[in-house]
């Protein structure tokens, strides 16, 4: 109960900082539940761009970080009535690195390309768009298709990531992908000592095999089943751009894409919205729960 007490604080404090950032009271109600919840949804169809209001964005950020982190951080800093729970915990260093990290590189490339003419202008766009991007949030507020060089792809990629486990985040999760990282860095260490026994480590703890089992387990099947969608996807007669983002979308619970799924989807045929239908649920209930449904051993138990 104490999460949900946390979950309803965010949005009434989300809801009171759009109204207070200008929004309407109706706006500002629907778009605090969209944003704390990650889920994206507005009540225009240029999303957050409608206002091209940089508090707003502002406060969509600092909800849309919070929503992307675990829950039980919130409680832990709540009860301790301190921050250091946050930063002592290795998935939130790695997140919040890794949303510095692209939204330097971000806005370093928009500045550079001319995209913006100042540099607060292009970190503005790049902070907003990284972060909901990344805890798969969806909100838009400027052409980000339209954006130079590598920029639209490596949004689309960065959903992949996710936001932290026990968030209302989509994604593959920061701590799927730190442990993979960990245990990489361990096989790299094993070639050079063969006969050392290296623990994968979180922080200050040991990692059980069965743990990164399961991880290993998680990713291949999500990257099988993810090629398998994106064949039919094309099969379709989408184009592969199209193809990728629509379903990286879908199966990361973002919202949109690139090509012809940049606003919406109403431009693809049934077939193909029946496939992003399957990898929404699919990535929302993180693969394993909806797919036990598919094994016969499930139905004899």
């Amino acid at each position: 109960k104490y999460l949900w007490i946390i979950y309803v604080g965010l949005t009434f404090a989300c809801a009171s900082a759009y109204f207070l950032a200008g929004m309407s009271p109706f706006d500002a109600i629907a778009h605090g539940f969209s944003t704390v919840s990650t889920g994206g949804n507005s009540t225009h169809d240029a999303s957050l761009g409608h206002y091209d209001n940089a508090v707003i964005e502002a406060v969509a950020v600092v909800f849309m970080f919070l929503g992307g982190v675990n829950f039980s951080l919130h409680f832990l800093a709540w009860r301790s009535r301190t921050l250091a729970a946050y930063w002592g915990d290795p998935e939130f260093r790695a997140y919040a690195l890794i949303l510095i990290s692209l939204t330097a590189a971000g806005t370093v490339t928009l500045f550079v390309s001319q995209h913006y003419a100042t540099v607060g202008e292009s970190a503005r766009h790049a902070l907003f768009h990284f972060v909901s991007f990344m805890t798969s949030t969806g909100f838009v507020a400027t052409g980000f298709d339209q954006w130079p060089g590598a920029l639209p792809l490596t949004l689309i990629l960065v959903s992949f990531i996710g936001g932290c486990a026990g968030s209302t985040g989509g994604g593959m999760k920061v701590i799927r992908w730190l442990l993979l990282f960990n245990q990489g860095s361990r096989e790299v260490q094993r070639l050079v000592h063969p006969a050392a026994e290296i623990p994968v480590r979180l922080g200050r703890s040991v990692v059980p095999p069965r743990v990164i089992e399961a991880v290993w387990g998680f990713c291949v099947v999500y990257i099988i089943l993810f090629g398998a969608m994106l064949l039919m996807l094309v099969a379709t007669g989408l184009d592969q751009v199209t193809a990728f983002s629509a379903l990286a979308s879908s199966i990361n619970n973002m919202g949109p894409g690139l090509g012809l799924v940049v606003a919406d989807f109403t431009q693809i045929g049934a077939a193909a919205k029946w496939t992003c239908i399957f990898a929404m649920l699919l990535g929302r209930l993180e693969v394993f729960t909806l797919l036990v449904l598919f094994s016969p051993s499930f139905w004899r138990s």
